[in-house]
């Protein structure tokens, strides 16, 4: 007998339950609190991440988890990109991955099907707004995953005692731009889409 580490249990992809939402919100939480790839200074406490949750995937958005056994590595979600209704066909991601997971790919898995979800369901650009240009982790993921940079907006958020900056990328979906855009599939009369075009819309960027 040894006593070598058990091997890491295999990781696997579904979609969130409320089940994975404890995980969910620690993983944020510690992002929140430590990082500043969230523009927000307050962690939510687990009821409002189930508010956020449930406003998310009753609009018909996606929000994937990656799991190793029974605890939350990673997760990912699209969301309302703005909510006029011109810009339906485009979506928002948020991509968060515990600590004790970075570097073994989850980030690239979760972003890759949540593009395969998104593009499947019609839509045509997604959007990437990540806090801090020095977030070089995630703004390299999403550059091998093929986003391009859109722009900068210099020192529009102040936190952890400096002034940073929001970057945004985009990658189109599908045929993007090169096609017309008739709406979504299942597209409700304006105002009527839960989350989207017509309303306020979930927090974009947990």
């Amino acid at each position: 007998m040894t006593n070598q580490p058990a091997p890491p249990a295999p990781l696997t992809l579904g979609d969130c339950t409320q089940a994975d939402l404890p995980g969910v919100q620690a993983i944020y939480a510690e992002a929140v609190r430590t990082g500043t790839a969230s523009f927000e200074l307050a962690p939510p406490d687990l009821p409002e991440m189930r508010a956020r949750w449930e406003k998310v995937t009753e609009a018909g958005f996606p929000w994937l988890v990656a799991r190793a056994g029974n605890r939350v590595a990673g997760y990912a979600y699209a969301n309302t990109y703005r909510p006029r209704p011109a810009y339906r066909g485009t979506v928002e991601n948020s991509v968060y991955v515990d600590a004790a997971f970075r570097g073994q790919g989850v980030g690239r898995a979760l972003l890759g099907a949540l593009l395969a979800r998104c593009e499947a369901a019609g839509f045509r650009q997604m959007v990437a707004v990540i806090g801090d240009s020095q977030n070089m982790g995630s703004i390299a993921l999403h550059r091998a995953l093929g986003f391009r940079d859109a722009g900068v907006l210099r020192s529009v958020g102040w936190k952890h005692g400096r002034w940073l900056d929001s970057v945004e990328m985009q990658k189109p979906l599908g045929p993007g731009d090169t096609a017309p855009f008739d709406g979504l599939p299942g597209d409700r009369p304006q105002g009527q889409r839960s989350g989207g075009a017509g309303t306020d819309g979930p927090p974009n960027r947990p």
